[in-house]
């Protein structure tokens, strides 16, 4: 997540499920896996959602609260931290690996201090949201794919063992997804994979896929405590309007 994708049709559907799965009776955390905003291209302009009559229909109430924040200018995931929009405990600390040399250019930090910080970072994340029902994670890319691992530009993802410990403190995990120019399969391949992992006991998948304007995915790490009851909430959740959007695969 970038501060300046705040309020865009990304965030439109995060929020709806989780607001869904709130309402079933779940207690909600949410690591942004805040990045440092980047200037290269113009991602976070999908607010067209804003003028549409079917995407509020979905959620009407988060729908004129994400409407404020981004008619009012205020693109920061902090004015989205209050109740009207989710009762959840959030960790927006930054993961910059980020550095300034002498000459007052920016660098990246080497490789063992960018672990060092991670690590700290993470040890926060895991404080801050233990003992919630559902932990959701919001990396810009999504779990971590081999040509990033270790390197400069990971903490755009999420890491397996990031997974799993926020699972060994009892919590379902859920992770965004970006779909990138790969089909549905691989990213579901992806999920089936992490499953069979020793350190996730027990834990079964769900899927979603959020079809419109940019298409991304929320894949569960489902407790079995939680199984029938998240289950139940997503199939709640699609005989809305919000069905119209989202795909359970």
């Amino acid at each position: 997540m970038q501060n300046r994708y705040t309020g865009d049709i990304g965030d439109y559907s995060k929020l709806g499920l989780l607001r869904a799965l709130q309402s079933a009776g779940f207690s909600i955390g949410l690591n942004w896996y805040l990045t440092p905003d980047e200037t290269h291209n113009s991602d976070g302009r999908h607010v067209d959602y804003l003028k549409q009559e079917k995407y509020r229909a979905c959620d009407p109430g988060l729908w004129l609260g994400l409407k404020a924040i981004v008619d009012g200018d205020n693109r920061e995931v902090r004015y989205m931290e209050n109740d009207d929009i989710l009762q959840a405990t959030f960790f927006s600390d930054c993961l910059d690996f980020s550095d300034d040399d002498v000459s007052g250019k920016r660098k990246c930090k080497p490789k063992a201090e960018r672990t060092a910080l991670r690590g700290d970072w993470f040890r926060r994340s895991l404080a801050r949201l233990a003992g919630k029902d559902i932990v959701c994670v919001d990396p810009d890319n999504g779990l971590v794919v081999p040509s990033a691992l270790g390197r400069p530009k990971e903490n755009k993802y999420v890491l397996p063992e990031e997974l799993a410990r926020y699972y060994a403190q009892g919590s379902t995990v859920v992770y965004y997804q970006h779909k990138a120019r790969r089909k549905d399969p691989f990213y579901t391949d992806q999920l089936k994979a992490l499953l069979r992992r020793e350190d996730l006991p027990g834990a079964s998948g769900l899927a979603l896929m959020f079809e419109k304007v940019s298409q991304r995915y929320y894949m569960f790490i489902v407790q079995p405590r939680h199984r029938e009851m998240v289950e139940k909430s997503v199939q709640d959740m699609l005989s809305t309007s919000w069905g119209d959007h989202f795909r359970q695969l």
